[in-house]
Formats: C-alpha cells, sequence, structure tokens
C-alpha cells in the first residue's frame, strides 16, 4: 500500500494522522487520503482537492475518536461490567430507535415462543400420563390377541379366572385385581342423589394403583358393603363433615358404608374418571351373569390389572402367560394369546395391528413437538432476516468499531447480546400470551395443563431456553454483520454483494414452505373428519334420546312404560338394547350357518333389542321385514347386516337357518349401521329378540314439540316409575359427534399453531416488504416521475415475494403428501389427497403473502416522489 510521505501537501497533517490512526489501519487509510486527492487534483483542480482532503481526514479522526494506540492484532480480550452494560445500552437504544422492526421482532419471537410453550407443555402432559401413580413402571393391564379368520384383533377384555391364576401360578406377580370397566351409577346420601361413574374393584386395586388416602385405609374395601369415594364426591354429599361411616345408596338397591376417601386423580390419569371404588365381590352379589362367568374362560367381559415384581419385565411375563387359555380344556377356535400391556403405554401405544403394537398418539406426540420447533424456527428466521436486511444501517458502526480496536469476536459477543435482550423481552411476553391462552387452549385440547410459576425447573428451562432462542435468532446476524470491511465501509464503497440475499430469500422459503404445509394438513384433518361424518349412519339419530337402566325400577315395565310415553305425544317411539346404538357390545363365534367353511372362526356382533327397536332408531331394511309382534315366531327370528349377509355368502338370506345358542331364521337384511369407529369397516351383526338382555331405553321425540317441552313430559313419567332417581338422558347425535373428538382436537390444535405459523410469516414477510420499500424509495421516485403507475409499482414490489412463496408451494406439496398419506393410512375408511387441496393452499398462501406485501408496497408506490427523491 502506497503511503504519503514525501509526496503528500500536508506532511504535518499526515504526520498527525499517522500517530493518531491505529497501525493495522494505518497504511490503508492514509494511502486512500492520497488516492483520493490525486484524482481530485485532475478533476476539480487542487484548491478543491485541498479542501476535501482535508474533509476527509478530519472524518476518519472524528469516527475514528481514538486517544491511544491500540494492540493491532489482539489475542484477548475481557468483558467488564462497564462493557456489558455499554453492549445493553446500545441494544435498547436499537430496540427504541427502530420501533417498528423491533415491534416485528419482539411480536413475532413471543408468539413462537408462546406457540412452543403450549406445545411443551401439551407434550409433556402427554408424556407423564399415569405417572401419577407410584408404581407406574411395574403396573400392566392384561389385554389379549385373538384370530378371527386371519385376523388379528387385540382386546382389553379377559375371563374373571384369569386374575386368581395369575395370583397363584406366576411368581412374577406382586399383585392381581379384577376390574369392570368404569360405570355409571346413581348414588345417594339422604335426599341427595348424584350420578357418578367408578370400577367394582378387588382389594389389592388401591395399594395397587398408590390411590392417596385422605380417610380410612387401603382395606376398608374388604368388607362387601362398602365403598370409598373420590374427594370431590365426599364434598358433594357430605360437604365439611366427616365422610366415614356414612351410609350411601348404590343404584336404588344396596346400602354401603364408606370407609375411605381418596384425592381425586389428576385428569392426565387413566383412572381420572373413577370417583367412587366398590368391592368386587358386591358386583357378583349383585348380578347373575357375573356369578355364571366366575369360572368360565370364555366370558371376556372384565379387566384385570397386575403389579409385577422387581426384575420382571413385561416382555418376559407376557410369554409365560401368552397360551393359558389355549393349554386348558376345549381351546376355543379364535385361539387367544394373552399378554401384558404396560402402564407406561397405554395412553401413547393403544393401536394394535397383526399381532404387534403399532403406535398411537404417540404420533401426534410427535407431531406437534415438530411443529413446535418449526414454528419457533419461523420466529428466529424474522429476525435473521430484519436483522441481515438491515446490515447496511450498521455497517459504518461495524467500520467504526473495528477501526478502533474491536475484534471479531468481541462485535459477536454485541450483537449476541443485543438477540438475549429481544428474546428476553420476548420471553416475558411469551408468557403472557400463554397464560392469556391457556384456557382456550386447554378446552379445544382438552387438557388441565398450567404454567409452573412456582417450580424452579420451569424457570431455569425457561431462562435457558430463551439463551438458546437468542444464540440460534442472533447467530446468524452477529456473524454477518461482524464479518463486514471497516476500510470499505468507511470509505462509503461498501455494499451487499449480489448474493447477500440469498440467505433471506431461502428463509421465507422455508417459512412458507412449513406454513403451506400445515394449511394442507389442516384441510386434509377436517376433509377426513368431514368424510366420515359424511358416512351414513345406518340409523336417524336426529331426535334420538337414550336412557340407561341404571335401577331395577326401570326393567320389568316395558309395555306399561312405553304405552305412558307414546300418550304423552311428546314421544312417537320406544324400545330397548341391550346396549347403546352408539356402541358395540357383545361379540361372539359361536355362530353356524349352511354353507360355512368349516374350522372358521369369524367374529359376529350379537344385540338383543326389543320388536320396536329398528322402527325406534330408524333402521334401513332392503331386503325381508322388521321384527313385528304379529308374528310370534319372531322370539326365534334374526336381523342380519349387510356385513355379515357378505360373510355368511348368502344369495337368497331370508328363510336361512342361523345356530347361535339355538336355531333362528333370517327374517330381514338392514343396511350397516355404523356403531363403533366411524373410520372403519362396519363389523358383521346381527339381532334378536331379548326382552331379558336389555339395559339402555331408547325414544325418538316427537317433531310436534319443542325439545324442551318435549322432555319435561318424558321426565314425569319416568319419575312416576323411578322417583327415586335423577332424569338423565343422552342425545345419540351427540354421542355420536363424540367419536370425532380426537380427530376434530387435533384438527383444532394444527389449525390453531397453523394460524399462529402464517401468523409470523406474515410478520417476517411485512418488515422485509417494508424494508426493501425503504431501499428503493428513490428507484420509486425516479418512475413515478418516468409515468410508472401505482400499479406497475405495487407489481414491481411484489413479484419476488410471490415467486418465492411459489417456490415454497412447490416444496411444501410433495412433503405434505408424504406425511399425510402416512397419516391416512392409520384408517380404514379414509378421504383421497385431491390436486384441489395442493392448489387451494397454495393459492390461498400467495394471496396471504401478497396482502401482507401490498400495504407496504401501495404505501410506498403512492409516496409524493418529489419527497423521496431531495431525502437523503
Amino acid at each position: 500500500m502506497k503511503t504519503l510521505k514525501n509526496r503528500s501537501p500536508f506532511p504535518r497533517l499526515d504526520e498527525f494522522l499517522h500517530r493518531l490512526v491505529a497501525p493495522h489501519l494505518r497504511e490503508e487509510i492514509m494511502g486512500d487520503l492520497h488516492e483520493r486527492y490525486q484524482r481530485r487534483s485532475q478533476r476539480l483542480g487542487e484548491m478543491n482537492a485541498r479542501q476535501r482532503y482535508w474533509r476527509d481526514a478530519l472524518t476518519y479522526v472524528r469516527w475514528s475518536n481514538i486517544k491511544r494506540k491500540p494492540n493491532p492484532y489482539p489475542t484477548t480480550y475481557t468483558y467488564s461490567p462497564t462493557m456489558l452494560r455499554n453492549y445493553f445500552k446500545i441494544a435498547f437504544r436499537n430496540l427504541l430507535k427502530n420501533k417498528g422492526y423491533s415491534f416485528i421482532n419482539i411480536f413475532g419471537l413471543a408468539t413462537g415462543m408462546a406457540v412452543a410453550m403450549l406445545i411443551g407443555l401439551w407434550v409433556w402432559d402427554e408424556l407423564s400420563f399415569n405417572k401419577s401413580h407410584k408404581n407406574y413402571d411395574r403396573i400392566a393391564q392384561v389385554w389379549q390377541f385373538v384370530n378371527f379368520d386371519g385376523t388379528i384383533s387385540s382386546y382389553n377384555s379377559v375371563p374373571i379366572p384369569m386374575a386368581e391364576e395369575l395370583r397363584s401360578k406366576y411368581p412374577d406377580f406382586q399383585a392381581t385385581s379384577l376390574s369392570t370397566y368404569t360405570r355409571d351409577v346413581i348414588l345417594a346420601a339422604g335426599d341427595k342423589k348424584l350420578t357418578k361413574s367408578g370400577n367394582y374393584v378387588q382389594p389389592a386395586f388401591v395399594d395397587m394403583m398408590s390411590f392417596k388416602m385422605l380417610a380410612g385405609s387401603a382395606d376398608g374395601l374388604k368388607d362387601v358393603h362398602t365403598i370409598f369415594l373420590s374427594e370431590s364426591v365426599a364434598k358433594a354429599f357430605f360437604g365439611t363433615e366427616n365422610p366415614l361411616n356414612k351410609i350411601i345408596r348404590m343404584g336404588n338397591k344396596t346400602d354401603v358404608k364408606v370407609t375411605g376417601v381418596y384425592e381425586d386423580l389428576p385428569y392426565n390419569s387413566a383412572f381420572r374418571d373413577v370417583l367412587f371404588l366398590a368391592p368386587w365381590e358386591l358386583f357378583v352379589a349383585n348380578d347373575a351373569y357375573v356369578k355364571r362367568a366366575l369360572d368360565e374362560w370364555d366370558e371376556n367381559s372384565f379387566q384385570v390389572f397386575a403389579q409385577l415384581k422387581e426384575g420382571s419385565s413385561a416382555e418376559a411375563v407376557s410369554a409365560k402367560i401368552k397360551d393359558i387359555r389355549m393349554k386348558r380344556k376345549d381351546p376355543p377356535g379364535y385361539k387367544p394369546a394373552f399378554f401384558l400391556h404396560p402402564m407406561e403405554q397405554w395412553h401413547l401405544y393403544t393401536d394394535f395391528k397383526d399381532g404387534k403394537n403399532a403406535g398411537g398418539i404417540v404420533y401426534f406426540v410427535w407431531l406437534f413437538g415438530a411443529i413446535g420447533v418449526f414454528v419457533l424456527l419461523l420466529a428466529c428466521i424474522n429476525f435473521m432476516n430484519l436483522s441481515t436486511a438491515r446490515s447496511e444501517k450498521r455497517a459504518k458502526e461495524v467500520g467504526i468499531r473495528k477501526s478502533v480496536g474491536s475484534v471479531r469476536g468481541q462485535l459477536i459477543f454485541q450483537f449476541l447480546s443485543e438477540s438475549f435482550v429481544i428474546t428476553l423481552v420476548a420471553f416475558v411476553l411469551a408468557l403472557l400470551f400463554a397464560q392469556l391462552a391457556l384456557p382456550f387452549f386447554n378446552e379445544i385440547a382438552d387438557k388441565r395443563v398450567s404454567i409452573l410459576w412456582a417450580n424452579p425447573w420451569f424457570w431455569l428451562f425457561g431462562l435457558g431456553f430463551s439463551l438458546l432462542t437468542g444464540l440460534i435468532a442472533g447467530s446468524y446476524p452477529a456473524l454477518y454483520l461482524s464479518s463486514f470491511q471497516p476500510i470499505k465501509v468507511l470509505k462509503g464503497t461498501f455494499k451487499a454483494s449480489r448474493f447477500a440475499s440469498v440467505p433471506r430469500k431461502v428463509l421465507v422459503v422455508f417459512q412458507f414452505t412449513v406454513s403451506v404445509t400445515l394449511i394442507i394438513g389442516i384441510i386434509t384433518v377436517f376433509r377426513q373428519i368431514q368424510h366420515a361424518k359424511d358416512r351414513p349412519s345406518g340409523y336417524e339419530c336426529s331426535s334420538l334420546v337414550e336412557i340407561n337402566m341404571n335401577t331395577p325400577e326401570l326393567y320389568a315395565h316395558y309395555d306399561a312404560l312405553r304405552n305412558d310415553l307414546l300418550n304423552t305425544g311428546a314421544v312417537v317411539e320406544f324400545a330397548e338394547s341391550g346396549g347403546s346404538i352408539t356402541g358395540q357390545y357383545g361379540g361372539t363365534t359361536n355362530i353356524s350357518w349352511k354353507g360355512k367353511t368349516p374350522n372358521t372362526q369369524p367374529l359376529f356382533m350379537a344385540n338383543q333389542v326389543t320388536h320396536d327397536f329398528g322402527k325406534t332408531v330408524g333402521w334401513k331394511v332392503i331386503e325381508g321385514r322388521d321384527f313385528s309382534r304379529k308374528f310370534s315366531t319372531d322370539s326365534s327370528a334374526m336381523i342380519i347386516n349387510e356385513a355379515a349377509l357378505k360373510l355368511m355368502g348368502f344369495k337368497n338370506p331370508i328363510g336361512e337357518i342361523v345356530r347361535s345358542g339355538k336355531e333362528y331364521k333370517v327374517i330381514g337384511v338392514i343396511k350397516n349401521m355404523i356403531r363403533q369407529s366411524p373410520f372403519e369397516p362396519v363389523n358383521a351383526a346381527f339381532y334378536t329378540i331379548n326382552y331379558n338382555a336389555v339395559n339402555t331405553i331408547s325414544f325418538k321425540l316427537s317433531p310436534q314439540l319443542g325439545t324442551s317441552k318435549a322432555l319435561d313430559k318424558v321426565a314425569a313419567v319416568f319419575k312416576k316409575y323411578n322417583p327415586e332417581a335423577p332424569f338423565e338422558y343422552s342425545f345419540v347425535d351427540e354421542v355420536y359427534g363424540r367419536k370425532f373428538s380426537d380427530e376434530e382436537r387435533i384438527g383444532k390444535l394444527a389449525a390453531f399453531f397453523a394460524l399462529l405459523a402464517v401468523l409470523i410469516s406474515c410478520l417476517g414477510l411485512f418488515g422485509l416488504a417494508s424494508f426493501i420499500a425503504e431501499q428503493r424509495i428513490k428507484e420509486i421516485g425516479i418512475r413515478k416521475v418516468l409515468g410508472a403507475s401505482v400499479a406497475g409499482l405495487w407489481q414491481m414490489l411484489s413479484k419476488d415475494f410471490a415467486l418465492l412463496v411459489l417456490i415454497a408451494c412447490f416444496i411444501a406439496a410433495p412433503i405434505s403428501y408424504y406425511l399425510l398419506n402416512d397419516w391416512l393410512q392409520h384408517y380404514e375408511y379414509r378421504t383421497e389427497l385431491s390436486w384441489w387441496i395442493f392448489a387451494a393452499a397454495g393459492l390461498g398462501a400467495i394471496a396471504i403473502a401478497l396482502l401482507t406485501v401490498s400495504y407496504q408496497a401501495i404505501r410506498a408506490a403512492l409516496m409524493n416522489p418529489i419527497k423521496s427523491l431531495k431525502t437523503e
């Protein structure tokens, strides 16, 4: 590099500068001054060149503000409290100086962090399901695989003798307990009557599941006529009184004594709905069917829970108990294979396929975890894009700092400290956003999560999370800004390279790729739900009401109750059945017919109903006739569904003989009725008349009366026959609608997160559009002077962003197709991934992007060109 010594027009000034300027910049700065002087002398004349020389020299002095000679190449440096305080002061000043960009950065980051926080709470709640039980890692439920003609299905129902078999013959078990499924029972104490859900269990169940006893002891269920109440139920009945030894009447027929009160289980427990526990022996004493099933190995209608001893594994013990039934007398043709399903898998791994665990809700846990990470990345990308886009605004600052001796590490630390300030402010706002959103979030997610304000681990994780976010968000801007060459900056010749905008464009494409993928996912989820809802149910849900026959007073009054209800004018049809129309019960393989393939064991769902059931639920008879009192032979008649007809292979089913316990004549075929999941094929089913095996009342309300008035009349009739019980009912359409609850919940959560992802992406786009419009303000002014229209200027400023979003759409399409096609494979009855879904999502994303950019583009296009051209 040339110097000015012996050739400069101002030797004394140059000598002063030679001493003043930092050694590592001296030659380049003074050489630059000389070259400028030579060029200006030829072009502007000697006088002007001298004046400009003085001005440039003083500018270097003013910018550098050097008081002493720094170490030209420092290898170590320290961060004093004053320096750190200066960094944070500069950070706050920059925030206040650029309020618009600061708002976009902070609001975007806060939103992303709030989403990540909510998803984190949801994921944590899912992963900690059932962990409130002390013996969580050693508790299991006995399940079985059964083989119906080559189709392996899984069930958590087993025979009663299984519990004693495990308890007495297998030393791997520390405890076992029989249990009913959770059921509703009317409980009464004095004049107060409430319907509560609970289980009949054996005494070992309480210690096994580590129920926290607030009153009484775990041995309190050893007496037959006793009951444990949850804390909430005990307060509902007895308030602040001591509930122990109080008398409760169960089902209007049995008096039991309260011998224990336990703490309500957390919402993320499989037993959260267990509000009372009653002795198993009481259940046996009150139910004739259970008494008959005590020694029956093929009555699979009960649950068995077990606790393993230390050192025993569920897999090893499953191998031991697998063939318990097949080794006994008369093994069934469906070949049951028993196994232990560990408690740690009850919630997340509930799906089985072909005899193997196929996952379950864990799929959505990882999916939403990934969404949380991506949403946070979108917010970080906004920070990176806006910081690097505005880099030219801070180029001189970097040049001055480097000229006074700052090394790159110090500059990186400064910019990272600014990033940390932003993320800490965003973290505080994220806490506020998350707290405000929690009620809505809990409602759509069916959760009871809350921010753990008093947990030090939460704050440690939250602050660490913020620092990590700040590091991710600020790393690229810090590295980019700190790499500027000070000479080019101070000379005014610094320009971002032609490829400087490429990383920003790549990040914008990434943002909208994620957003478009989420939009396509939402459309597909709701299409799948609607596809299942549009599937014909096979019966009429509208105005159909069901009542569980929880008390003996409702039995043996069929004709009288039916006539009284019809006479009110509020009911047009009435019937009873063995279970809700929306549920499937009573599977059997004990069935044969003419032409059945030998040695096959297909599963049929056996349903017991009364004569008027078909007319009440509105099933569709496609061959033959419905049940009728006009035919006395209908006590031995059978109606089958389309799935059963296909399985049996009858060409002319009417009059065919089917044997299931006794001989039945097929009198009709009905359209398939969806009684299980609406996303799965309908099982083969048959219906027979049996007034002694019913437990559910169904009736159709008259369309001539308002629902409220009709129910009042119905309630009066039920009070006549069952005055001690509360009138509780359910609408079948609402119960049927709950079959879609899991999918709808997932869809709503996905929509909520996708909306926020799109919002964050648009915030970043808005900021970039604002910056580019500001950067090109003079060009816009010149174009307007030359006659450019507002529409033309809008097109010029918007087309680049539209192109980026279009690229994102093309990238998102195959990604979303792969992911969603894999998700749809979980459903037997599923929608198709139509091309218009991808087109609609892409057009929607482009429209949103253009709307976001258009404000800034039109605002810049409408600006007075005189003002923009004269502004430096």
